[in-house]
């Protein structure tokens, strides 16, 4: 079967999946879209990959990053990069399309080359982009903004309704896809995002990245992806502010963009030198990267917290450290971080709680410990990618 896995945003874990499809006897493009400002996955080929797995780079318009927050300008630059990318369907020709991460406008033209071809669709559902749009946009501007709001979600819809089936990463998606878009419940399947736990063993602090950047002695509360609308980056603001009078710990935050750079300004103003903002790291690097950290950090906004399953929290259940949460209590990396007793989770809103979390496990070695080893634990008995493998394989074979 020949197979397109587009991850429009080119993240880890779905390198996985299109190297484990292509070992599965079945030909493979691993597609994603160029000049994106986001923490990207090894994006090539290995030695021992099959010659039935390859990757493509689709262009996306180089000042993407520059107007990725004029609402205009990003939307125009999707919707050229969706037909790009429908481009490279109707030329290749699959017999199935999965797509995620994706905006909705790039999601469009890809969808319908997928089924003009005589394929099949499968919208993978990572959050709600359409719904996203529509409550910020009734927000700021009540009236356009619902009828901008409106076109979105007639777009998903669309998009759902021309999908063999609609595969969302966790059980929470089910009620929503069938109240706001009328999917039934028969054409929804759930799989559970991952972690490449092959890729990201459990290493010591004191390893060659903490080294070279003089935090191999240090305690390290570490945060590592996207600070962007959907998060609050005063909470690590904060946490710096909170220890500033501790010369050996610091705060690191691996990002870039907006919240990054807002956090940068802070810590300038502020004199916070134990704030240490740092660009996107290889992929290669996020073992010793995640391994430095003594606390690994995660941020969720109420508004993005039925819509998102922040994967950097899969990832650092890999690493073998405890985690430290302020998400809303009902998502779902928040209930598997308290379900397995793998951090410490506090609402988005509750500062204080934060800051007395982030003690707590800064004034107790034992407890890092466990958490820590209870994370690794569940990552190594849920993450491997044989078994979702086998269900991908068995859903877009249907």
């Amino acid at each position: 079967m020949r197979i397109v896995v587009h991850d429009y945003a080119g993240h880890a874990f779905p390198t996985s999946l299109s190297r484990a499809l292509a070992k599965r006897g079945h030909e493979v493009v691993h597609a994603f879209a160029g000049s994106l400002q986001t923490p990207r996955g090894d994006l090539t080929n290995h030695p021992d990959d099959p010659p039935t797995l390859s990757f493509k780079e689709l262009p996306m318009n180089p000042e993407y990053i520059k107007y990725k927050y004029s609402f205009l300008r990003r939307r125009n630059m999707e919707v050229g990069y969706g037909k790009q990318a429908a481009a490279f369907i109707r030329e290749w020709k699959p017999d199935a399309v999965l797509s995620g991460n994706t905006p909705t406008e790039s999601q469009e033209p890809i969808s319908r080359a997928a089924v003009a071809n005589g394929g099949r669709f499968y919208y993978w559902v990572q959050d709600f982009y359409s719904l996203a749009v529509d409550q910020l946009l009734r927000r700021k501007i009540p009236v356009l903004g619902a009828a901008v709001g409106s076109w979105y979600r007639s777009l998903d819809r669309r998009q759902f309704d021309r999908s063999s089936k609609v595969i969302g990463i966790t059980e929470d998606f089910a009620p929503i896809l069938n109240r706001e878009f009328g999917v039934t419940p028969a054409r929804i399947e759930t799989v559970p995002n991952w972690a490449l736990i092959e890729n990201i063993p459990a290493l010591v602090k004191n390893n060659q990245w903490a080294r070279k950047l003089n935090l191999h002695d240090k305690f390290v509360f570490l945060y590592s992806g996207t600070i962007g609308m959907k998060h609050n980056p005063a909470l690590v603001l904060e946490l710096a502010r909170k220890f500033s009078d501790h010369p050996d710990t610091r705060i690191v935050v691996v990002s870039e963009g907006i919240g990054a750079d807002w956090l940068k300004q802070q810590a300038q103003t502020a004199q916070l030198h134990n704030l240490v903002i740092l660009p996107y790291q290889p992929f290669a690097d996020l073992p010793e990267v995640l391994a430095t950290g003594d606390v690994l950090i995660g941020i969720l906004e109420k508004e993005a917290g039925r819509f998102s399953v922040p994967s950097k929290t899969l990832s650092y259940l890999c690493a073998r450290r405890p985690l430290l949460l302020a998400m809303p209590l009902d998502n779902l990396a928040a209930r598997i971080t308290t379900d397995h007793d793998a951090g410490l989770v506090v609402d988005h809103q509750d500062m204080d709680g934060f800051l007395n979390s982030a003690a707590r496990l800064f004034d107790s070695a034992e407890t890092r410990k466990r958490l820590g080893a209870n994370a690794r634990t569940y990552a190594e008995q849920t993450f491997p990618i044989e078994p979702t493998a086998a269900r991908f394989d068995r859903i877009l074979s249907a």
